[in-house]
């Protein structure tokens, strides 16, 4: 995955949309167009192999809508330029978590007879010295 690359092609791929905003916020919001819709085809994207863009259109299927966009909005802030900063963020990170390839599954080791005896002797060792810890029975005079 070469992430500059990916982010480029976010950034120039995806079409981005302005509406109004809303919530509280008092006149700003009748005003100005601060909500950021991004739209972004999977087929435009590169940076990516085939390999990691299925996983990502596996992990991402609930997002994808039927032309094969992933839409994301951000109307978190009251300013425009950092809602569409976060939105291309959010859509970074999406596909940076989603396009990642399982690793390969590594078998467990089984130690040595030698290691599992050293084991059981430093243990018994370690329970001989806290007994000696515990309270002395009582001397009869």
């Amino acid at each position: 995955m070469n992430i500059t690359l990916l982010r480029q092609s976010i950034r120039n791929a995806s079409e981005a949309s302005f509406s109004r905003s809303g919530g509280p916020g008092g006149q700003n919001v009748n005003k100005l167009n601060t909500k950021v819709t991004l739209r972004l085809r999977l087929a435009d994207i590169t940076g990516l192999s085939d390999a990691e863009l299925d996983m990502a259109r596996k992990q991402l299927a609930n997002r994808i809508n039927g032309e094969d966009e992933i839409v994301i909005n951000s109307d978190e802030e009251r300013s425009q330029r950092i809602n569409l900063e976060r939105a291309y963020f959010r859509l970074e990170a999406l596909f940076v978590t989603a396009a990642k390839l399982p690793t390969k599954h590594r078998p467990a080791t089984k130690l040595s007879l030698i290691v599992r005896k050293k084991r059981m002797r430093l243990k018994q060792l370690q329970s001989r010295k806290k007994a000696l810890r515990r309270t002395k029975p009582a001397l009869d005079d």
